[in-house]
């Protein structure tokens, strides 16, 4: 199903082109993936764990070059860049990984003024002014003097993604956001998301298993299963897929392409030999 043309193609912030990656090349991770992602666009990366987000987030950002096929990413080819290349390209990222990731021996103001610290010559007196920018975008500019240890879940996460917008990024990846947190800081990273993409002008890819969640805040989705992409198309057409997969994944049914038997021998056999 990848041949369908994306609604909003046209100047594509990433572009993947018959992508394959594997670990081991007899066994491909990816297998000819294609998608094309716009500006200002907010677009999910769908499908249960295993079948090679996580992979394709690491693709896009460069973390791995492609087997095959070729991974554009902000105008630039993944695989000619060099090492100073890619750092540069990554400079223009926000990554807000699945737990935070904050470090934990930093207080809050010094986690978002980190990537600051490391990629700017800033006077003192702007960085606060602009830590403390980007930790009011959060609701959290309160909180800077707190250390990661006293911050619940919900709000370690959003201070890893007032970090992750430090450096205004043009791309900004998300793994997994939604995973562990309850309903009111669910909320909030979903509004956040949002919000934050449109006012920054952004890019956004959400990777995420948590699929009736992510269709409420993406404007386009690509689902994936087995390191293929099986299904895309807007929040309502995913929803509506006659894929198989797909219809049971988006409907959590627990039978179906995914079976709820793991594979064994006929019931009666093993009754028999339990009574033998």
């Amino acid at each position: 199903m990848q041949d369908k043309t994306h609604p909003q193609a046209g100047d594509p912030v990433v572009q993947i082109e018959g992508v394959w990656f594997g670990y081991d090349p007899a066994r491909p991770v990816l297998r000819d993936i294609n998608l094309a992602i716009p500006r200002g666009a907010v677009v999910g990366i769908m499908g249960q764990s295993g079948c090679g987000k996580t992979t394709l987030l690491r693709v896009i950002m460069g973390a791995y070059l492609p087997s095959r096929g070729r991974a554009r990413v902000l105008g630039r080819s993944t695989g000619e860049l060099d090492r100073d290349g890619l750092y540069a390209m990554r400079r223009r990222m926000g990554m807000l990984f699945q737990f935070g990731a904050l470090f934990t021996d930093l207080s809050v103001y010094e986690n978002v003024a980190f990537p600051m610290r490391e990629n700017c010559a800033l006077a003192e007196d702007l960085l606060h002014d602009l830590v403390m920018l980007k930790l009011e975008a959060v609701g959290l500019r309160g909180a800077a003097a707190l250390m990661p240890t006293e911050l619940s879940g919900g709000m370690a996460r959003r201070v890893a993604l007032a970090r992750s917008i430090a450096l205004d990024p043009q791309l900004m990846l998300y793994d997994e956001p939604f995973t562990g947190l309850d309903p009111i800081s669910f909320g909030v990273i979903v509004r956040l998301i949002r919000e934050l993409n449109d006012s920054l002008g952004a890019t956004s890819i959400i990777v995420t298993h948590d699929v009736q969640e992510a269709l409420g805040v993406v404007d386009y989705a690509y689902f994936m299963a087995e390191g293929r992409v099986i299904a895309q198309g807007t929040p309502d057409e995913i929803r509506a897929s006659p894929e198989p997969f797909v219809n049971q994944f988006v409907n959590g049914r627990a039978d179906g392409p995914v079976p709820f038997h793991y594979p064994a021998a006929p019931y009666d056999a093993d009754l028999e030999v339990a009574s033998a």
